[in-house]
């Protein structure tokens, strides 16, 4: 089971990305579903909404790792036009938000770290591996995102 949850989070970052190589646009969309995903089932986790399962938390980090190590590859310049909601301060500020995707990236690692090879051993460790990360959504979005 674990080994199933583990291959299908990883699964869904490496087609997405092949289905959309060349738009980045569309490709940087479906990373952040991925993200969206796992940052959904983590506050899940986190409120008890869901009862805690350390494979399903591991999937979660997975997921929030893979769309760190991936997601900065995808704002060429130039791609801020069209249907999309990246703010344009992403390109005016590109040190800043470069800044953003290695603090991201940073804490995504340690969360897999902490997280060891089965997951995180209780909710407790969860929350402290996954705070972090989730802390970085929301201090990226209400940077780099146009509000809509």
């Amino acid at each position: 089971m674990k080994k199933l949850v583990l291959a299908i989070s990883t699964l869904c970052i490496s087609v997405t990305a092949v289905l959309a190589a060349d738009d980045p646009i569309a490709t940087r969309k479906r990373i952040m579903d991925s993200t969206a995903a796992a940052a959904g089932l983590s506050a899940a986790l986190m409120k008890g909404e869901i009862e805690y399962n350390p494979t399903i938390a591991k999937a979660a980090i997975l997921t929030l790792g893979a769309s760190a190590a991936t997601f900065g590859d995808y704002f060429p310049e130039g791609s801020g036009e069209g249907q999309t909601t990246a703010s344009p301060k992403i390109w005016e500020d590109a040190d800043g938000f470069k800044a953003a995707l290695a603090k991201f990236t940073t804490d995504t690692s340690a969360a897999l770290e902490a997280s060891g090879k089965d997951g995180p051993a209780d909710l407790d460790a969860f929350k402290a591996a996954v705070g972090p990360v989730m802390s970085n959504c929301r201090s990226c979005h209400e940077a780099f995102r146009v509000q809509n």
